[in-house]
């Protein structure tokens, strides 16, 4: 498990398997690339996974390294060090192209760069991604239904409560436990962290990035996987939705039973469909 320093901050990398194909791998908001041993023992002969802890993460230096606080982070600082990171790895791990995949915001990070880094990307696999501003721009409504549902987490934040903040964003976006069944330390860890999500939030409601400017994502050339899970919340089906419309090539499945964290909690149905999508490639 190896710390260097990519994209100016030190990072913590693991592998999975070792089969021939290399994948990069991204996590999501609040886990870390220990999230990814599940669907990596899965496809252990057929690909070699490699995920880092996104910046502020799991054993990754904090986002802002010179403050050390996920406060003094902007959505826009976030999507940058995320992607910059990737970039660099997918130079690294693989002499040409690589097999890029992402979860929730991690596939967020993935498809910016497949948009901004075409040349790097051989085939994109996109699980539930997060960029809510394709939702937005498609529905009108969309918007104040997603705001709706997030009104719980967004008193608390608003009133500087992390623990409730977290219970509630959980309950909607987490893997199915119950709050009081998680342990103490991860608890704590959920409430640590959970200010990111609110930093980052104007880099996928507003699309700070730009992912969405016409024309951006027709640059997207590679073989695109969108996976989601048919329990997750509504909306993100209006995203994998407008993304299908809107990228050349491709394609969708879904986890019958799954919600948001289907990696995790649904590994072998999901390992399934990548080894289906990666035969194509």
């Amino acid at each position: 498990m190896p710390r260097d320093l990519r994209a100016g901050i030190e990072t913590h990398w693991t592998t999975f398997g070792h089969g021939p194909r290399r994948v990069l791998a991204i996590h999501c908001s609040l886990a870390h690339a220990g999230s990814w041993a599940g669907l990596g023992a899965r496809l252990a002969e057929r690909m070699t996974l490699i995920a880092f802890d996104l910046p502020g993460h799991g054993q990754t230096a904090p986002w802002d390294a010179g403050m050390g606080e996920v406060q003094g982070l902007s959505a826009a600082m976030a999507l940058d060090f995320a992607t910059d990171l990737a970039a660099e790895a997918s130079g690294e791990i693989a002499t040409g192209t690589v097999d890029l995949m992402g979860h929730s915001f991690g596939a967020t990070v993935a498809l910016r760069l497949a948009v901004e880094r075409p040349d790097l990307v051989r085939s994109l696999v996109l699980i539930e991604p997060v960029l809510f501003a394709v939702a937005f721009a498609d529905d009108p409504g969309a918007r104040a239904r997603y705001e709706a549902d997030m009104s719980g987490y967004a008193r608390a934040i608003a009133a500087g409560d992390a623990v409730t903040a977290a219970r509630e964003f959980t309950a909607i976006w987490g893997d199915g436990r119950d709050w009081d069944t998680l342990p103490e330390t991860a608890r704590a860890a959920l409430a640590r962290t959970i200010p990111m999500i609110d930093a980052a939030a104007p880099a996928l409601m507003e699309d700070v990035a730009g992912v969405l400017t016409p024309g951006g994502l027709d640059r997207v050339a590679c073989p695109v996987l969108l996976l989601g899970g048919s329990a997750s919340p509504g909306i993100t089906e209006a995203i994998a939705e407008g993304l299908a419309a809107r990228l050349p090539h491709a394609a969708r499945a879904m986890i019958g039973g799954a919600g948001h964290m289907a990696p995790i909690t649904h590994p072998r149905q999901v390992a399934s469909e990548l080894q289906r999508f990666f035969d194509g490639v």
